[in-house]
């Protein structure tokens, strides 16, 4: 069984008398372990997809089914669990509290899921040693470069040990040798730990670090050809 399968998903917004279709009849399968690149300018619907994959918002029409389970059938309850024990998620900009430590920012997200199990500030120590930070436990937002926040944000997004990590427009303010250094970061996380991969991007350049790619084009989504080289 496929880990994720999207089916003929639309997302359409009401605005006034008119209406917005931001996602048409998008339909995508992935397996476990698949690190996949969504990639279109701004408006093409690529966040709308990724927040509607998140749990964040709903549907139009169509289904998402993640270990078969359809996410848009569950109650509030299941949809809250959903977010926050399957699904990890790196935006563009950190998001750090400002007055927790890099750890505790990290323990943060563990409030919020029903997996109780122990080990949380082993876990949030060797996941910050993960990224390159294991020396900055006790360091504040404030007292980091955007690089190393950003690594405290990737660390955090994946606490939960999630199933799905969705990363949207992660690298848009960082310059090229911490944007490499994150993509690296991606890359292990992906690899090592199986984590099944989605990140939203409007750069060719990082689109391209994936395994499969895909457009987005006025709300449409279609794959990428593996032959087609930077195209």
């Amino acid at each position: 069984m496929p880990q994720v399968v999207i089916e003929h998903l639309s997302k359409v917004f009401k605005i006034g008398d008119s209406q917005f279709t931001a996602v048409h009849d998008a339909s995508l399968t992935l397996e476990k372990g698949d690190f996949i690149s969504v990639m279109g300018h701004s408006g093409s619907g690529k966040t709308t997809l990724l927040s509607i994959l998140g749990g964040i918002l709903n549907p139009t029409t169509g289904h998402i089914y993640v270990d078969g389970q359809d996410v848009y059938s569950m109650n509030n309850g299941g949809l809250a669990d959903y977010r926050a024990s399957k699904i990890g998620f790196v935006f563009q900009f950190s998001s750090l509290v400002p007055v927790l430590t890099a750890k505790e920012n990290l323990l943060l997200p563990t409030i919020f899921s029903s997996n109780r199990n122990g080990g949380k500030e082993k876990r949030a120590l060797e996941y910050l040693e993960l990224v390159g930070l294991a020396d900055k436990v006790n360091s504040r937002p404030f007292q980091l470069s955007g690089g190393q926040r950003r690594r405290v944000a990737i660390a955090r997004a994946i606490m939960n040990r999630p199933e799905l990590l969705l990363a949207d427009e992660p690298t848009g303010d960082l310059d090229e040798e911490t944007e490499a250094e994150v993509m690296d970061f991606f890359g292990r996380i992906n690899r090592d730990m199986g984590i099944t991969f989605v990140l939203v991007t409007h750069d060719r350049g990082l689109a391209e670090k994936a395994g499969r790619r895909f457009r987005m084009h006025a709300g449409k989504l279609s794959e990428i050809p593996a032959d087609a080289g930077g195209a």
